[in-house]
Formats: structure tokens, C-alpha cells, sequence
């Protein structure tokens, strides 16, 4: 077994999925400063932007999102019982996945200047035009996540988190690359840079890892018994459109109607904020999804709700106080980060009360992510499908008012007060019909990482803006100093008071940190 084959723990999937994350958001960060500093808050970053609106909507039309999520459980029923039949089943969802992504690929490129103007209304005909090209670009990209979801799930099935951790940083180093070396032709060489980093990282890399497996053997196959059962799971997730996978769509759609630069001060804020949410949120969700859905093949009910509230307890002590400093210092973050170039002060300022307002949804967006796989381990996706659904469509009123109302703010608030409306919504759900055990001590802790966070930053504020620089003469200087010394500050208290007043929310962090990796063999808790 070699590393790019070995499987790993719960806890340890996590750090490599968390670090995963980490790092893809931080080569998306650095991708947004190529981006803001050579072309700003402008047309033609709000063009390149709105390119994404199409592609993505046909991944999600196809449930691309989902894919490890319907398959993991099916998958690995068949792969037990017959290892020819499982290769058979598999096969026949990547031929019906590879075609049904070229032929909505083939038929969007075709009609992608009618497609522009729905994707950004606010843009006109010069933006439109322009907006057409970069479509035929991006669009073909899709074929490639589609087919590399199926290699991803086969490599989630068998704990193999190495692969998948890997496929973002390769598709954002692509997309960098791209932009550099096209510079000359805008916002067009970034176009290129997803495409080939979709090709190599999020196709080629899985196949290649996938190939490994003993037995491999994929051909096209047309009819499987098992297409029936995985397009009835498949089926509530591409008809049923949730708030979560549609919200950066329908920021860009509506942003467009915000005036000029609102689509990519909206993109830069939201960038930042998904960094928390990925690195914690989705990476505990989606290295506690397999451990899930195994307990529930294995019939342990209870092991499966004490799974669930770790994975939630321990998600919110960790980002609520994240998001909490990430608000106080949205400020200096968004300066240094972006604010260099083509991108202005007043650039700044726009974007980080951008930033407060979506990381007041962290939270919420921390909450559906666990509670959303709790659902697909159950091998219920009608329930999150229709929640979500529902949750839209009461959105869209909503956006379009407060972004004519407020501009990109408004557009912002609509998104947070969405997301946390859908995570609401998908807990009371989930306790009418599964109980209350998922949430035991939930509120309780809540109210403890709240006050601690309160706490904390109330003793580091005066350090944001009491240090004795020059926010003139040496803005980036002052920035950096902000966030070095107002972090050390805040997450010095929190540690400090939590160890002092509740140190039971910080124990399992300090046992992961002392715990030595186990055996493979051995079963997390």
C-alpha cells in the first residue's frame, strides 16, 4: 500500500481534508489578488465572475455536488457483496454521468450568448458578448468534475482521502498559471487555467489514484439494476435546488444588478468567508460522512447520533470564535489581502462590511453541512432537496429586493439570512423525525463558545486600533500588525477562559493534539 493508496481514520481524514482546504482557499486567495490586482473591482473581473453561473448550475442540474454522497452508500453495498458486480454498477454510472455531461455541456455552448444575458442581466450587450467567450472556455470543465466526482466517491468509499485532498490545489494552481501566462489577453488565460486544472486535477489525478484499486475495471455499460435505486436519490438532489449549492449564483445574478464592481467585491468577501467554512465545516463533514454512513449499515443508531453531535459540537467550538475574530479584523484582512493595484480603499471598505455581514451566517453554514450528511447517511435526499428547494425559492424575492434596496450589501444580507433560514429549517426537520440525540449539550456549548468569544474580542479590539503605526504612511504594515497581535490576543483568552470555565469544550481538540495516529484497524471515537 503506498501513500497515495492508504486509507485513513476519521480523525485523521479530517486534518487532511481540513488542510486541504486550508490551502486550496489560500490558492484561491492568491488566484483573487492576481485577479484584483490586475484588473480591480471592474467589468471586466465581474465578466469572468458571472462565467461560473451556467457551468455550475449544470453541475449541480446533475447532482455534482452530491455524487460521493449517493454513491458512497451504494457503492459500497454492491462492492460487498459482488466485487464484478460493484465494477459493473460503477461503470454503468460513469457512462450515464460522462454522457449526460457532454450532451448539456455541447448544448450550453451552443446557446451561450442567450445563456450570458440570463446569467448576468446587469452587464450589457459589450459584457454579454464578452461574457459568451468565456462561457465556451469554462463550460467543457464540467465534463471533467463530473466523471472525476464518480473516481472521487470510489476513493471516498475506501477512506482514501489523499487523492481528493490534492484535486483542488492542482485545479487552483492551474488557474493562477493561466492567468499569468495570458495576461496579456484579461480575464480570458484564467478561462484556460480551469479548464486544464479541472482536466488534470479533478479528472486525471482520481482516475489515475482510482486505478489502483485491485480489480479496477471500468467499460461502458448502458443497463444495471442498480440505476434505478441511485437515480431515485440522484433525482430529489438535481430537481431540488438548495440555497447552499445556488447562493454564489444567485449572488453573482443579482450582484450584476448592483452597478459595476459589485459582482467581485461580493466574490472577494465571500472567498474569505468560506475559508472557516471549509476548513472546518465542510472538511468535518465530509470526513465524517463515510464513518456515518458505516454506522447506519452496521445498525448502530446510537453510534451514529453520537457521531453526529461530535461532528457538530466540535465544528461550532471551533468556528464560531473564528468567525467572530474574522469580523473584527474583516477590515485590515480585506486591505491586505487585496488592496493593491487596480483595487482602491474604497474597494476596501466595500468589501470587508461585505465580509461582517456573511460571516454572520458562518455558523449556519457550519450547521447544514453536518446536519445535510446526516440526512444522505440515511440515504434521505428528498428531505434536504425539498427544505432546500423550498428555502430558494422564498430567497428570491428577497435578493432581488434588498439588491435594489442596498446594493451589494443587500445582496450579501439576502445570502447570510438564506443560508441560515435553510440550516433552521433542516434542524427542526431533523428533530421532528430523528429525535433530539444529535443535539445533546448543542445550545449549551453554543452559549458557552459565545460568551468566550465575546469575551475575547472585547480584549483585543483596543489592540486593532490603538497600535501606534501609521495607517497612512504604512497601511500594509499596520494591517499585518492588526491581525498578528489582535489573533494572538483573542485566541490567547479564549483558550485561557475556556480552559479555566469550560475546558470540557476544548478537551477534543487537546486530545487530538496529544493522541498519537492509530492503527488502521482500530475504530475512531
Amino acid at each position: 500500500m503506498t501513500i497515495w493508496t492508504s486509507r485513513q481514520q476519521m480523525g485523521w481524514a479530517a486534518v487532511i481534508m481540513g488542510g486541504s482546504v486550508l490551502l486550496s482557499r489560500f490558492a484561491g486567495l492568491i488566484r483573487d489578488k492576481v485577479i484584483s490586482y490586475t484588473f480591480g473591482a471592474t467589468l471586466e473581473s465581474d465578466i469572468y465572475f458571472a462565467a461560473f453561473v451556467i457551468p455550475d448550475f449544470i453541475n449541480y442540474l446533475l447532482a455534482g455536488a452530491y455524487f460521493s454522497i449517493t454513491l458512497i452508500p451504494l457503492l459500497a453495498e454492491r462492492f460487498q457483496a459482488d466485487q464484478e458486480d460493484g465494477w459493473r454498477f460503477f461503470s454503468a454510472i460513469v457512462t450515464w454521468v460522462g454522457l449526460a455531461a457532454a450532451v448539456l455541456t455541447g448544448a450550453a455552448m451552443i446557446a451561450a450568448p442567450s445563456l450570458a444575458q440570463l446569467a448576468a442581466p446587469g452587464l450589457g450587450p459589450e459584457g454579454w458578448l464578452r461574457l459568451a467567450a468565456f462561457l465556451r472556455i469554462v463550460l467543457p470543465a464540467q465534463v471533467c468534475f463530473l466523471l472525476g466526482s464518480c473516481f472521487t466517491a470510489l476513493l471516498y468509499m475506501e477512506k482514501q482521502f489523499l487523492v481528493p485532498a490534492l484535486s483542488p490545489l492542482i485545479y487552483n494552481g492551474f488557474i493562477i498559471a493561466g492567468g499569468l501566462l495570458l495576461k496579456n489577453r484579461g480575464m480570458e488565460g484564467f478561462c484556460w487555467g480551469v479548464l486544464g486544472g479541472a482536466l488534470l486535477g479533478n479528472l486525471a489525478l482520481p482516475w489515475l489514484a482510482a486505478r489502483q484499486a485491485p480489480g479496477f475495471r471500468v467499460r461502458i455499460v448502458f443497463r444495471d439494476p442498480g440505476l434505478k435505486r441511485f437515480f431515485r436519490l440522484a433525482l430529489p438532489l438535481m430537481i431540488g435546488q438548495s440555497i447552499v449549492v445556488l447562493d454564489e449564483q444567485l449572488i453573482r445574478v443579482f450582484g450584476s444588478l448592483a452597478g459595476s464592481g459589485a459582482i467581485s467585491r461580493l466574490n472577494y468577501a465571500r472567498r474569505i468567508m468560506l475559508v472557516p467554512v471549509g476548513v472546518v465545516a465542510q472538511a468535518a463533514g465530509v470526513a465524517s460522512y463515510p464513518f456515518l454512513a458505516e454506522r447506519i449499515a452496521r445498525g448502530d443508531r446510537q453510534g451514529f447520533d453520537q457521531t453526529l453531535n461530535a461532528a457538530l459540537r466540535n465544528t461550532l467550538a471551533m468556528i464560531v470564535p473564528i468567525s467572530v475574530w474574522m469580523a473584527i479584523a474583516a477590515k485590515p484582512t480585506i486591505l491586505l489581502i487585496f488592496q493593491q493595484g487596480r483595487f482602491a480603499a474604497t474597494d476596501t471598505a466595500g468589501s470587508a462590511w461585505l465580509l461582517v455581514i456573511f460571516l454572520g451566517a458562518v455558523g449556519a453554514w457550519a450547521v447544514q453541512q453536518i446536519i445535510g450528511r446526516g440526512f444522505y447517511a440515511l440515504q434521505d435526499t428528498v428531505t434536504p432537496a425539498v427544505i432546500g428547494t423550498l428555502t430558494t425559492l422564498a430567497a428570491l424575492p428577497v435578493y432581488y429586493l434588498a439588491s435594489r434596496a442596498w446594493q451589494a450589501a443587500g445582496v450579501a444580507l439576502a445570502s447570510a439570512l438564506a443560508v441560515t433560514l435553510y440550516a433552521l429549517a433542516l434542524g427542526l426537520r431533523w428533530k421532528s423525525r430523528h429525535g433530539a440525540a444529535a443535539f445533546t449539550g448543542l445550545g449549551r456549548d453554543l452559549a458557552r463558545v459565545l460568551a468566550l468569544s465575546t469575551a475575547a474580542a472585547l480584549g483585543c479590539v483596543p489592540v486593532l486600533y490603538l497600535l501606534p503605526i501609521d495607517p497612512n504612511g504604512a497601511p500594509y504594515l499596520r494591517a499585518f500588525a492588526q491581525m498578528v497581535a489582535g489573533a494572538a490576543v483573542f485566541g490567547s483568552i479564549v483558550v485561557a477562559a475556556g480552559l479555566r470555565f469550560c475546558p470540557d469544550l476544548l478537551q477534543p481538540f487537546v486530545d487530538k493534539v496529544r493522541r498519537r495516529p492509530r492503527p488502521s484497524g482500530q475504530t475512531p471515537t
